[in-house]
């Protein structure tokens, strides 16, 4: 099984995480996924984004900065109800995962 398809669900969380706190973009969420240790192309972290934009769960617009453009996302009141279901449901996966060490 290929790593990332193991840890996708978790990348998605960690992005919903941090949209409910404030407009992320793409090129933050790579560099704050590489804090973690998780090395995603834009080519991965793209189909995410634009997955859980999708699905209802984050909304985006384009803002611009000087000459630049960029595409922020931020949660929805969808998103940030899943975010807090899955907060009961990791705590009590990884709990359970943890209980040996």
């Amino acid at each position: 099984m290929d790593d990332h398809e193991l840890y996708s669900g978790l990348i998605r969380l960690h992005i919903l995480h941090h949209a409910v706190r404030e407009p992320v973009f793409g090129l933050w969420i790579i560099e704050e996924l590489a804090r973690h240790g998780y090395k995603l192309s834009a080519g991965t972290l793209y189909p995410m984004l634009h997955g859980l934009e999708r699905k209802g769960y984050l909304r985006s617009a384009v803002k611009r900065t000087g000459g630049q453009a960029r595409r922020y996302y931020r949660a929805t009141a969808a998103g940030r109800k899943a975010l807090r279901a899955a907060r009961e449901k990791v705590r009590e996966l990884f709990g359970e995962l943890f209980e040996d060490d």
